[in-house]
């Protein structure tokens, strides 16, 4: 299929008949009943739900981080017949290095809002400007303003292909890649199809598709047996919604498309269980304004199926696993939550830079924020 290879700046400008449709179906929400004393063991509580509800209803403001993400260039391009959103911020550095950062699910370019000051102009924040970053930050096909797919095949290898065509349309012939979640699958990716432009890997999230053999668990840190077990908790207890996701996203798609709240929960439950487990609360780890920037990135774009369907995609077209052991240099940061080990991962990366630290989650880029940019900060510094 021939790409319309231009780039057109985009705007974000939702409809305000959409924020009072928004409103309306929260006020309308019927609302179900759960058992007394079960706090989130089987899910989120309905008591906790209607209150983020109403707050997002009657004290959220959309408007807010729309400005905010409009202060940042952002355009749109067509690639491999699917349309791509994406932030560009150049640095005011000349010398700065391109790097591109994906986000996972279910996030968006919202969890980079904290981080894209420091890294692009690390000098108006404290750091050295010799560690400055051009940013592109895109949106994965099927997620927020990149809209959903309007074909089947949405892999990650597609996506990462996508994303490598982006970087070479926008002139970068040498850059970096760094991401978490999904991103943490796509970023060595691009590393594996351009190893002569990506200079360097960065990963938070990072897993490794090599089970630990039974005869080397006793070989493994004690950080690494805890993270080990959490693995097995997380397959036990909090794989069904990505079961659901791999088999039959149409069906649940029905749902979050028609329900705020079920959008709401759906993605809530991940910020309670995969954010720093010293949070008692969603919000304790991250800004609750935050989240719901991310929730309602999701509403508003109808993605709620696509982003779904990607799990789809990529668990039938075998795309997770690690196709070679990369050779590209990669830079691995922990955080509670993460089920990184390194011994497995040294047999899909070649890791160069380990990073462990106790507090932070999975969406490191918005628990974290002052942690991974100095992370980042420290391994590209290697490598420009």
């Amino acid at each position: 299929m021939k790409n319309n290879d231009e780039i057109r700046p985009f705007t974000i400008d939702i409809q305000q008949a959409d924020l009072d449709n928004l409103r309306d179906r929260l006020s309308r929400t019927r609302w179900t009943t759960d058992l007394p004393d079960v706090g989130w063991s089987r899910g989120v509580p309905v008591g906790y739900l209607k209150g983020l509800a109403e707050y997002w209803r009657d004290g959220y403001d959309w408007r807010e981080y729309e400005r905010e993400l409009n202060s940042y260039p952002q355009f749109t391009t067509e690639i491999d017949g699917q349309n791509i959103h994406f932030l560009h911020v150049r640095s005011p550095e000349p010398d700065a290095l391109p790097l591109i950062l994906t986000h996972g699910w279910p996030g968006s370019v919202v969890e980079f809002l904290n981080v894209i000051g420091p890294l692009t102009d690390p000098s108006a924040h404290g750091g050295d400007p010799q560690d400055a970053f051009h940013l592109v930050i895109p949106s994965i096909p099927g997620s927020g303003f990149s809209g959903p797919t309007g074909e089947a095949g949405w892999d990650t290898n597609r996506v990462t292909r996508a994303f490598a065509e982006l970087m070479n349309r926008l002139g970068y012939d040498r850059y970096g890649a760094q991401g978490g979640d999904t991103g943490a699958v796509i970023s060595p990716g691009l590393g594996r199809l351009n190893p002569d432009k990506v200079v360097g890997v960065h990963a938070n999230g990072l897993s490794a598709f090599t089970e630990v053999k039974p005869d080397d668990v006793w070989e493994l840190t004690a950080s690494e047996q805890a993270r080990l077990k959490n693995l097995e908790y997380m397959r036990s207890e909090q794989s069904g919604y990505m079961m659901i996701q791999i088999t039959r996203p149409q069906t649940l798609a029905h749902g979050l498309h028609d329900s705020p709240v079920g959008q709401l929960a759906w993605i809530v439950e991940k910020f309670k269980e995969w954010t720093d487990p010293a949070a008692e609360l969603p919000e304790d780890a991250v800004d609750r304004d935050l989240l719901l920037t991310n929730v309602t990135l999701y509403w508003l774009t109808g993605t709620a199926g696509s982003s779904a369907n990607s799990y789809y995609e990529t668990a039938h077209a075998g795309a997770w696993g690690a196709s070679a052991r990369s050779t590209v240099p990669t830079g691995v940061a922990v955080f509670p939550m993460d089920v990184s080990i390194r011994r497995t991962l040294e047999l899909e990366h070649t890791i160069v830079h380990w990073s462990e630290f106790d507090k932070g989650g999975h969406f490191a880029a918005m628990e974290a924020p002052d942690l991974l940019v100095d992370d980042v900060r420290e391994f590209f510094s290697k490598l420009r």
